[in-house]
């Protein structure tokens, strides 16, 4: 079958891959829809902390069952959503609900390969129905997902000042549930034609352009006060850095973006403050079900985060293509 693997940072090329074997347990799906997301890009450029190459990418999926599973609710010919955590279920997180943080956690197209082919294994309990959803979206479910659970990590109080750092796809996808959670959001960028974008098109009123005046427009559109939430999914060491500047007294941080790096930050003002720090990551089954349910209710604008569209077979050129590009994908969907 037809695959596009990593080889190494910056190559990716097209291969003829054996199908899987059938497996106990687990489910053969077809897959029809890949999201190309920020971690393929970290993947195809060498920075992603948690990876070995050679790789087969691709984690944003959905695709149908082709055999397997039992019972009506995934019966052959079934669109899915893929969940492609794959969690031990013995783990302390696991026995706590936490399996997005399992302590063996295997990510599809990060720590195994993943879904740029033609056919692969998924865990019965790791596949959703997708109902009415399209293919296309359901391949975005799982990216907006990590957003969701990073605001249900918040715990987001309605009418609380938030600032989305970062206007890439995963804080697209925050600002988007913390706005339906009731938040007033700013987003913050350094592209201008990014925020121009996230204004126009996906209607956040409030954005900031980072760079030198970025703390003075805070506090401007604050009074001061500066922003009870801040999330920042830049996944770049000096914004999440510069981050802790914009909270306000008793507020709090949560880090979406990931980095093979260390930050700091200044003890005695987060101190000071009395600042909350969280981390969070990756998704479970209930921010899955949120957010099919926000997309099957027409809340989140899909189309416009949509940008660019390819097929399996043009990846190896249009990846590169795309990260050259001054007008880089919101979100990317490859078909099959």
């Amino acid at each position: 079958m037809r695959a596009v693997v990593c080889t190494e940072p910056g190559t990716l090329e097209r291969i003829e891959v054996p199908p899987p074997d059938p497996v106990p347990g687990m489910v053969a799906v077809d897959i029809k829809a890949i999201g190309i997301c920020g971690t393929d890009f970290h993947i195809f450029k060498g920075l992603h902390p948690f990876l070995e190459y050679p790789r087969i990418m691709g984690h944003e999926l959905s695709g149908v069952v082709a055999e397997g599973a039992r019972g009506d609710a995934l019966k052959p010919g079934t669109p899915v959503v893929i969940n492609p955590y794959f969690s031990c279920g013995t783990c302390i997180a696991c026995r706590k609900g936490k399996t997005n943080c399992c302590a063996t956690l295997k990510v599809l197209g990060v720590h195994i390969d993943g879904g740029m082919c033609e056919r692969i294994l998924v865990p019965e309990e790791n596949l959703y129905p997708a109902g009415d959803l399209n293919l296309r979206d359901a391949a975005m479910i799982e990216f907006l997902a990590i957003g969701a659970h990073a605001v249900r990590r918040s715990d987001l109080e309605p009418g609380a000042r938030v600032l989305v750092v970062g206007a890439g796809p995963i804080g697209l996808g925050t600002a988007a549930f913390a706005r339906l959670a009731g938040g007033e959001v700013t987003v913050m960028d350094v592209s201008s034609r990014r925020l121009a974008a996230v204004r126009d098109t996906l209607g956040f009123g409030q954005t900031i352009e980072a760079g030198e005046s970025a703390l003075a427009e805070v506090d401007r559109l604050t009074g001061g006060d500066r922003y009870d939430l801040v999330f920042d999914a830049t996944g770049n060491a000096r914004a999440m850095e510069r981050s802790f500047d914009f909270i306000a007294s008793g507020g709090g941080i949560v880090m979406v973006g990931v980095l093979k790096a260390s930050i700091t930050f200044d003890d005695p003002e987060f101190h000071r403050r009395e600042l909350t720090i969280r981390a969070t990551r990756n998704a479970t089954r209930q921010d899955f079900e949120t957010v099919m349910s926000a997309v099957a209710g027409s809340h989140i604008p899909m189309d416009a985060i949509n940008t660019h569209r390819d097929h399996l077979d043009a990846l190896p050129d249009a990846m590169p293509a795309w990260l050259a590009s001054d007008d880089p994908p919101i979100k990317a969907i490859v078909t099959l």
